[in-house]
């Protein structure tokens, strides 16, 4: 196996592994800066606070997109042992 292969199988997984966590890391990003707009406006400085509203929708994001996450995550596997039999040859 080349390096160059081996390199675009390193680029392929990163790039699915940022494109299914994605939508999970912007649910996150999104409520905690909610919730930090609201400690500052009303001076409450819980540090807790932003705990629970965010893995509540970090899960209700992992529970909307399961299917799309599987699926992409199935099509890569898919790919890679599509490719064993051609890395075998070599």
């Amino acid at each position: 196996m080349s390096v160059t292969a081996v390199a675009n199988l390193f680029s392929e997984a990163i790039y699915y592994i940022l494109l299914v966590s994605m939508p999970s890391l912007l649910a996150a990003v999104i409520v905690g800066l909610v919730i930090s707009i609201f400690q500052a406006t009303t001076t409450i400085q819980e540090q807790t606070l932003t705990f629970v509203p965010k893995i509540i929708a970090v899960l209700l994001v992992i529970v909307v997109l399961f299917v799309w996450m599987s699926n992409m995550l199935g099509e890569y596997t898919r790919n890679l042992f599509e490719m064993i039999p051609h890395i075998a040859g070599m």
